[in-house]
């Protein structure tokens, strides 16, 4: 089943597929967004860590910070309630680096991408797919992956998307991330985040950040705040209740045959021969096994 099968949820814009949700008309027009320098953009391809990313940078004291809803979402009207935001715009984003506003780009605005593990991506989206009523739903785990390996799912491809924001990875306006590395540690991450930002925080408040952002603590918050349009970080849903499922690392191996698995790891292995970040989730993939298999042992 294609992703297209219901056409009234999606549409195609430059080649990459789109929830109705995000207009032709405010897609079309990105170009003329105006940026302030001091805007913030959090990045990332969907279901890698945003809503995650931006619990902690909201819970920064005194960081004067205002965040927004996606820049994508919504109509051409978009731009003017991103012009009424008086304090210093936090906005988040799932475009790949092509379709970002040429004025993000021309005064270097800080930008924050998080990436994380495809597998654990994938099925992450794949739930997603199917509790989100502004998706296409999926019958199969199987019929899905075949949909993420084409890059026939909303946002594209995977591998363009990171590829994309890759060949900018050592802009001095960018912070890239990875996802995995935030849940093993979690201040170290913290520090990169405020380090690039420019805001000072101690022990204190970063403990007090760690513990307000805990997956747990964000999701019986999400119950609470459901469809706050304050709170608003996909431009796929507005419902908080599907963007926190299990938060885990490695989900994946619950999911992914052995034959998946194999022809996964070929793809990834072709699309991202050239890629650091793709030696540096490889590597991450393979030390995770490793202490896996010693903590095995230990308990034997």
């Amino acid at each position: 089943m294609s992703s297209e099968s219901q056409p009234s949820l999606l549409h195609k814009y430059r080649g990459v597929i789109f929830s109705v949700m995000s207009s032709e008309e405010l897609l079309g027009s990105l170009d003329s967004f105006d940026a302030r320098e001091d805007d913030i953009f959090l990045v990332s391809y969907p279901k890698s860590g945003t809503h995650w990313l931006a619990e902690v940078i909201e819970r920064i004291p005194n960081a004067g910070i205002t965040l927004t809803s996606p820049v994508e979402l919504g109509d051409i009207s978009k731009f003017e309630e991103l012009r009424m935001v008086p304090k210093r715009r936090v906005i988040p984003t799932h475009l790949n680096y092509e379709m970002l506003p040429v004025t993000v780009k021309q005064k270097q605005c800080k930008i924050i991408y998080i990436v994380r593990n495809p597998k654990d991506t994938a099925v992450s989206m794949f739930h997603y797919y199917r509790d989100n009523p502004n998706l296409p739903s999926t019958e199969t785990w199987a019929a899905f992956l075949e949909l993420f390996l084409k890059g026939d799912v909303v946002y594209g491809s995977w591998f363009d998307h990171v590829l994309s924001w890759e060949e900018h990875k050592n802009d001095k306006n960018v912070l890239f991330l990875f996802y995995e590395e935030m849940k093993k540690d979690f201040v170290k991450s913290l520090k990169k985040i405020t380090a690039f930002l420019g805001i000072d925080v101690n022990d204190s408040e970063m403990g007090k950040i760690a513990r307000s952002t805990s997956f747990s603590e964000m999701k019986s918050n999400a119950a609470k705040e459901n469809c706050d349009p304050n709170h608003v970080i996909c431009a796929l849903t507005s419902n908080r209740n599907l963007v926190f499922r299990k938060g885990v690392v490695g989900d994946w191996i619950n999911y992914f045959t052995p034959k998946q698995n194999r022809a996964f790891d070929e793809l990834f292995t072709e699309k991202m021969r050239n890629s650091e970040v793709g030696r540096h989730l490889k590597e991450y993939a393979q030390s995770q096994t490793l202490e896996e298999g010693v903590r095995a042992i230990a308990d034997a």
